[in-house]
């Protein structure tokens, strides 16, 4: 069974954000970080998650993904300060926590 994740990244200095859903999140990251796509996260070096969600299904986390993506700036960071006000780098949790293969 595959487990999707709707995630939020950040730059070094929080000033950016970016939303989006994947099935792999450690393959991802890693892309994220070595700027392995050239895409907006590779242009503007958007590569600090602060933000996790896991999805059982698909569908519900592509409409996560969209409801997340079309709030406005103040609505995600609300959203971020629920779980990560100090705006952490997460990828730690990638790695060691077994719950997010």
């Amino acid at each position: 069974m595959k487990t999707y994740y709707v995630y939020i990244l950040t730059t070094k200095n929080n000033k950016m954000l970016y939303v989006w859903v994947t099935n792999n999140i450690k393959r991802r990251i890693c892309e994220h970080k070595n700027k392995i796509n050239e895409c907006f996260t590779s242009k503007y070096n958007i590569n600090k998650l602060i933000y996790l969600e896991k999805h059982k299904y698909v569908l519900n986390a592509i409409r996560r993904e969209k409801q997340i993506k079309w709030r406005t700036r103040k609505k995600k960071e609300i959203l971020i300060n629920q779980t990560n006000p100090l705006r952490n780098n997460l990828s730690s949790l990638i790695h060691f926590d077994s719950s997010f293969d």
